[in-house]
């Protein structure tokens, strides 16, 4: 029988310690470490089936290193194509995080049953085979190539896997996989760094792609240590409010593609669906008339859309008047009615000020600046911005309008959706012929100025 010793491991970036600690030396985080059960005898250690030890590699020259190409697989999806970079890459591993209950299985499941044609190996150990079978009825997807596996064992997925010879493997979730080699519970530091690890040998090794999905803390952050979005290729986060139809699918790390893409989708009844067009979704169409709404031409990525800007003004209650923001960062709220303030005369420092990004949508836009302070001073003037005009511009502390990046992409949206005028920075259309554009063009140095356009 192994002999077993006890050491403290940090949750945060995974160094151990015979002792706990307060503060962890290597990455300064407070009351990371954990307790952990290890096996001490290393010579009681078994290969895992299915990943070969004896793969001997020669250092190589870099101009002998033939760059090619990355073998992608099409996944019918063209949302989650885009924020993975066009595909998934054969050999990667993708790791797909999210709150409980927002549909990362969906997601994942209803993908898979729609790659007809690719051997599928879905590995479940969270539901039953009866489960997952009713999630499928219920999103009306029949694929014959799709194999399922109820499994939380490591060493036996990999022989199942040996066995099937899957094109793509999913792992759902790998907070729930264990393998022998590490004495302690499923989801401890431990275990999902080591199943990790061997699982992204057996990627890298077979070129068999592989979507692990997460679970995330109540920081909001995936659970485990941070090792193991370290290991992986790509972290992909599925977020969104339980309480609105929309999820967004965020790429926070990849090392195929850009971290900037975005991906939207619809919750319904029989899965997800693909939102192609966010623009018309995130506008309603019977804001005429209503103060405190204005629209944004906003960009996540590469994807222009427009969406609302709500604002609500009104005397404070209390001593203290209430700064409150719904998708939109409160500190950047709090610092452009500073500006409206001191640049533009108005005061609402015995205001009360919230503010709401339609649709549940969280956007780290700068270029939205301009529509928050219009639809501030909409609701503390109590007059409506007039339907057909959208804006753009980044407001500085000077009360400046600065210039946005992929103005051309913002003009082009608005004119597509109908829009008569767009209020935009001063000199940002370098190179941009206006006559070819049908929406009314109006530039702007200062907030005063887009005040007058607005307002009269």
């Amino acid at each position: 029988m192994a002999k077993t010793k006890t050491v403290y491991v940090c949750s945060n970036c995974g160094a151990d310690s015979p002792k706990w600690l307060g503060k962890c030396p290597n990455c300064g985080e407070w009351n990371t470490y954990v307790e952990e059960v290890i096996a001490k005898d290393v010579s009681s250690r078994h290969s895992i089936p299915g990943i070969s030890d004896n793969t001997k590699v020669r250092p190589v020259l870099l101009r002998d290193i033939t760059s090619e190409e990355e073998t992608r697989i099409d996944l019918k999806d063209a949302e989650l194509n885009r924020v993975l970079g066009g595909g998934l890459v054969k050999g990667s591993l993708v790791l797909i995080g999210g709150e409980p209950g927002i549909g990362k299985s969906t997601l994942v499941l209803q993908t898979v049953l729609g790659l007809q044609g690719l051997k599928t190996l879905y590995v479940s150990g969270e539901e039953s085979s009866k489960q997952l079978k009713l999630r499928a009825d219920r999103l009306n997807y029949d694929n014959s190539d799709c194999f399922i596996l109820c499994e939380t064992s490591l060493e036996q997925i990999f022989v199942q896997a040996k066995n099937v010879q899957p094109d793509l493997l999913i792992i759902d979730s790998i907070q729930t996989i264990f393998t022998e080699m590490v004495e302690s519970s499923p989801g401890s530091i431990s275990q999902v760094r080591e199943c990790s690890a061997a699982i992204l040998k057996y990627a890298k090794e077979s070129g068999v792609p592989v979507l692990l999905i997460g679970h995330i803390n109540k920081e909001g952050s995936i659970a485990g240590p941070k090792v193991l979005e370290h290991i992986v290729d790509t972290v992909l986060q599925f977020e969104g409010d339980q309480h609105y139809m929309y999820r967004i699918l965020r790429s926070i790390k990849n090392r195929f593609g850009s971290t900037a893409e975005l991906g939207i989708y619809e919750m319904r009844q029989n899965g997800l669906r693909e939102v192609s067009n966010p623009s018309e979704l995130l506008l309603t169409q019977n804001h005429e008339g209503l103060s405190g709404v204005a629209i944004a031409a906003a960009i996540e990525g590469v994807r222009p859309f427009l969406i609302e800007t709500q604002a609500l003004v009104s005397s404070a209650v209390y001593g203290t008047p209430q700064r409150s923001a719904t998708g939109f960062d409160l500190r950047r709220m709090n610092m452009l009615l500073a500006v409206l303030e001191k640049r533009a005369g108005f005061k609402l420092i015995q205001k009360d000020v919230f503010l709401n990004i339609a649709g549940g949508l969280k956007v780290n836009d700068p270029a939205i600046d301009l529509a928050v302070i219009s639809s501030v001073l909409s609701s503390s003037l109590d007059i409506s911005i007039e339907p057909g005009i959208c804006m753009a511009g980044e407001v500085g502390l000077s009360g400046e309008i600065r210039p946005v990046n992929r103005i051309e992409q913002r003009i082009l949206e608005a004119e597509k959706l109908g829009f008569s005028r767009i209020i935009i920075p001063h000199n940002n259309l370098k190179g941009f012929d206006i006559n070819k554009c049908k929406i009314q063009i109006v530039q702007v140095k200062k907030v005063e100025e887009a005040f007058r356009q607005l307002f009269g």
